[in-house]
């Protein structure tokens, strides 16, 4: 998002954000899957032709109230959700909230003592992978290059300590 935001690609946000800054209201960035690779941006009026008015404000709605209440219980154990994805979909003509929800690999996760806005965040998610890769320079194209040993126990560790955090238990 930020990326898109300096590049001008971000008309709904306001001007003169610095990196890393909270929003005074949370935002949906609706997307799709791809036939292939990483997910595609749709604009709302897009959603709106494919699922209708009503379902496409209903899904608002959960994701807001998912945010809201999520968010406010990972402050409180001193993680900030900086974003998160919630995936939807219809199961016998019935909206579904499918696949992974609040987990390090579909949320940004970032130690509220450690936060500063304006700098690249310490997180608690798959943001350690990404990094590797594009130090690297992976092309994003499979196949995926094998991750060596310390970024795999690494990235281990940040999702252990998040699940501890969050969930007061050990893992």
């Amino acid at each position: 998002m930020w990326k898109k935001y300096v590049d001008g690609e971000t008309p709904a946000l306001p001007s003169g954000l610095e990196k890393a800054e909270r929003l005074s209201n949370p935002i949906l960035t609706p997307t799709t899957k791809a036939e292939e690779g990483h997910d595609i941006d749709v604009q709302k009026d897009e959603i709106l032709k494919q699922i209708g008015r009503e379902t496409a404000d209903e899904i608002e709605e959960i994701c807001l109230k998912i945010y809201e209440k999520t968010s406010k219980m990972a402050e409180s154990n001193g993680i900030i959700i900086a974003d998160t994805k919630m995936e939807f979909g219809f199961h016998r003509n019935e909206l579904i909230l499918i696949d992974e929800l609040l987990t390090p690999d579909s949320s940004r996760f970032w130690p509220a003592e450690r936060y500063a806005v304006g700098e690249n965040q310490l997180s608690f998610d798959k943001q350690y992978v990404r990094d590797f890769l594009e130090s690297i320079q992976w092309n994003k194209r499979p196949p995926a290059p094998v991750l060596p040993e310390h970024v795999i126990l690494e990235t281990s560790k940040k999702y252990i300590e998040a699940y501890e955090r969050l969930t007061g238990r050990k893992f």
